[in-house]
């Protein structure tokens, strides 16, 4: 069994509500690794806006992600992953490879969504999502594949329906995928604190809040979500936009004259974040006489 999803599964245990930054890359996995934090998701958005600079709409493939998501299990070897899954990239069979692969990975948990594809980001128009029916065997399907041989790897069901065919289809929805087996629940985009609350009082399994500013949930701090009943809180862009608006900050003071008034790490702290200490320490290990 995966020791990175056991880790998961005792940390959901916990009654602390779990606050998750999101990753995109090797590098942002290690930053949020070193500032204390023990689980991430490799964020859909953030991997398709800096690999390629397009919206997240299901133009990025299964490889680019699956390559993607393993250099980031790579670079921070003690932090718990989630990877995004989108709708598993195809029907049943593709979402069963697609958690089997993740979990190769180095995933701790998996996220499959019932949106038909190409999918969105849950917080912009034009969704759509796949029958309850075909819904249930996708989210059957992950899990069978998380049980198999050594995956083990948890599945985090998530359904955008709240926006297509309103609350309670998306209430039936996480029925259905709790039914099936899934670790955790994600009801995408309630549009109310009383809707957020009936979510959490309908299931009896963890549960994920996602809070996304200037989108349709409520933004609510973390120990409200907790209290409430969520067990963790993502924030899918914040340290991107965060270091988006940092970019163009110092652009914009180069481009005036102020480049040593841009806030920044010093050379000998970058050099140790991307890993060059270790590299020097691992070189004199394996240098001639």
């Amino acid at each position: 069994m995966s020791d990175r999803a056991q880790t998961l599964r005792a940390l959901l245990d916990t009654n602390a509500i779990i606050r998750m930054p999101c990753a995109w890359d090797a590098l942002s996995a290690r930053m949020i690794s070193q500032a204390g934090y023990p689980l991430t998701l490799m964020s859909g958005f953030s991997v398709s806006g800096s690999k390629m600079a397009m919206p997240d709409t299901g133009l990025i493939s299964f490889g680019e992600m699956v390559d993607q998501l393993r250099l980031i299990c790579q670079a921070a070897p003690d932090l718990l992953v989630i990877g995004d899954g989108d709708t598993g990239y195809g029907n049943a069979l593709n979402a069963q490879r697609t958690v089997r692969e993740y979990a190769r990975a180095g995933a701790a948990a998996i996220m499959i969504e019932d949106q038909v594809s190409p999918k969105r980001c849950g917080h912009t128009k034009g969704k759509q999502v796949i029958s309850k029916g075909e819904a249930r065997m996708r989210i059957r399907a992950a899990v069978d594949a998380a049980h198999e041989g050594d995956n083990d790897i948890l599945i985090l069901a998530r359904t955008d329906s709240r926006a297509v065919h309103g609350f309670d289809d998306a209430m039936e929805r996480c029925r259905i995928f709790a039914e099936e087996g899934a670790d955790i629940l994600f009801l995408e985009a309630p549009e109310s604190v009383d809707e957020m609350r009936a979510f959490c009082d309908g299931f009896n399994k963890p549960k994920m809040a996602n809070m996304v500013g200037g989108g349709k949930t409520p933004i609510l701090p973390p120990e409200e979500l907790g209290a409430i009943g969520y067990r963790i809180a993502a924030y899918p862009v914040l340290v991107f936009s965060a270091a988006i608006k940092a970019a163009q900050a110092a652009l914009a003071a180069l481009k005036n004259g102020g480049a040593d008034r841009v806030p920044q790490v010093t050379f000998d702290e970058l050099k140790t974040l991307v890993g060059f200490d270790d590299y020097y320490e691992r070189e004199q290990r394996y240098s001639a006489e």
